[in-house]
């Protein structure tokens, strides 16, 4: 509970174990707010701080010797914002969980004569009004003004790339810049917001938060940089309101619809289900399936024990077989086995390793036009595909790919976890040989009855970008032609871009 008796004023006895009785007695709303449980060694910056973002903070006094405080709120309805906000959201100082609800006083009265509280306050408000702090207290303030946070992940089992960590924040306001980077053997990230309050709220919203079940924990401060530099958009760093900068590192740019949108979707807010194991270690793929949850296509809730295994149905049964459907969902997963009905050959199951794979794949998979039908992908009530009886021969139907060696996330941290991306006309090619030119690519893409509208290799021509004229030929000529025999031991490797040439 938020709340503890409205009695617990200075004199108060409450321990934050608070009875339903005791909640149902709160204090009316006042615009001071009694601040309890704080660490010893919370700065008063640190306490106007969970204010700054609700309204105008009026005045503060502190109790050192009990880790208590009381805040005056400038209204009283900023003060009910305030209490509000944190009934859902537990406030933290110093990775401390603290407990805020209204005093008893209506308002503060403090020694006029206590000269740094008072510069403090008015250093708050100057920052809030626009203007500039005066030097004395810019020190003390700085950490509670930066538009820039400094963030830690802890109990990584599974990267959080760049795009995951602009998902999250965003929801608190305009991410303008990111850099990610490792040091002491932990993944860190500078995260840059348009503007301090809103590093403020994201601060206080995600400190010591999740991204997934019981694992990878954001640690939060601010950093003392006010202003990011950042001079490639790739996959390390990213600057939003530039999204024509070099990729450098021979890394793909930045696809410049990925700028800045106010688009604000929240991992934390759409994901309610454990993206993690039993064991706390978590499955592969998922944070590939929280992203994609997270840009609204598809809905986690519930489906936590959901088995690994699809229901496609509406596919052509003239063109499909066990290996095009292997191929294409096996960009989203590891297939494990593909059964064609046998007396409903337009309809076929598909086992990935995994639930959060089958989600992955049904959310970029349903409603796709494939070999020109649009398909349709759900999740099956079976647990398993079951395989034909020894000596039973089912026309070929059945196949089981466990053994593989084209399974794209055997391997944990692979960087293909990081390049999943829904269908699109955009395909990205890699592991090309260095004698093949792109007349040679743009013939062998034609070949299938498509059409290749743009092409352009990276600098080593080891990979490139090539465009067809729509998203139905780029996912038939991926189906074709991922692991296609270039010559000598190199497969052509296909997989969906997020970029456009």
């Amino acid at each position: 509970s938020m709340y503890s008796s409205p009695n617990s004023g200075v004199n108060g006895t409450s321990n934050g174990s608070d009875s339903k009785k005791q909640k149902v007695e709160e204090a009316p709303p006042s615009r001071v707010l009694h601040i309890r449980k704080l660490p010893n060694e919370a700065s008063e910056t640190e306490v106007i701080a969970l204010g700054l973002p609700f309204g105008k903070v009026t005045n503060i006094l502190t109790l050192k010797g009990k880790n208590q405080a009381f805040l005056e709120m400038g209204t009283e309805e900023a003060a009910i914002t305030m209490v509000n906000y944190y009934s859902t959201v537990t406030p933290h100082v110093r990775n401390v969980p603290v407990f805020i609800q209204y005093s008893n006083h209506k308002e503060l009265k403090t020694d006029a004569g206590n000269q740094r509280t008072q510069a403090v306050l008015q250093a708050v408000s100057a920052v809030q009004s626009g203007g500039s702090p005066s030097s004395d207290v810019q020190e003390a303030l700085a950490a509670a003004s930066s538009p820039v946070l400094r963030i830690i992940i802890d109990n990584m089992f599974y990267p959080v790339t760049l795009d995951v960590l602009q998902q999250i924040f965003s929801k608190f306001g305009t991410v303008m810049k990111i850099i990610t980077f490792t040091k002491n053997n932990q993944f860190q990230a500078l995260l840059q917001f348009s503007d301090p309050v809103n590093a403020q709220q994201a601060k206080l919203a995600l400190d010591g938060q999740n991204i997934y079940n019981s694992c990878c924990t954001l640690r939060i401060d601010f950093s003392k940089l006010v202003n990011l530099n950042v001079k490639y958009n790739n996959d390390k760093s990213r600057d939003y309101t530039r999204p024509e900068l070099p990729a450098g590192d021979g890394q793909p740019s930045m696809d410049p619809s990925m700028a800045y949108s106010k688009d604000s979707n929240s991992l934390l807010g759409k994901i309610p289900v454990s993206l993690c194991n039993r064991s706390g270690a978590m499955n592969p793929l998922s944070a590939a399936a929280a992203a994609a949850a997270a840009a609204g296509r598809v809905a986690l809730g519930g489906q936590a024990g959901s088995s690994g295994v699809l229901l496609a149905s509406n596919l052509n049964e003239e063109m499909v077989t066990p290996q095009s459907l292997f191929t294409l969902f096996g960009v989203y997963g590891d297939v494990q086995r593909v059964k064609i009905l046998y007396n409903k050959k337009d309809s076929a199951l598909i086992q990935m390793s995994d639930g959060n794979q089958a989600q992955l794949a049904m959310s970029h998979l349903n409603g796709q036009k494939m070999y020109g039908k649009i398909i349709r992908v759900t999740l099956s009530k079976h647990q398993t595909v079951a395989l034909p009886r020894d000596g039973l021969d089912d026309q070929g139907l059945t196949k089981d790919f466990g053994n593989s060696p084209l399974h794209r996330f055997k391997k944990p941290g692979s960087k293909n976890f990081q390049n999943i991306f829904p269908p699109s006309a955009t395909l990205h090619l890699s592991n090309i040989p260095q004698d093949v030119s792109e007349d040679d690519l743009r013939l062998l893409f034609t070949n299938g009855g498509g059409a290749v509208k743009a092409f352009k290799f990276f600098q080593d021509h080891k990979m490139a970008l090539l465009q067809m004229t729509t998203v139905e030929e780029a996912i038939q000529t991926l189906m074709d032609l991922h692991n296609y025999n270039m010559g000598g031991s190199q497969h052509l490797r296909v997989s969906f871009s997020k970029s456009t040439i």
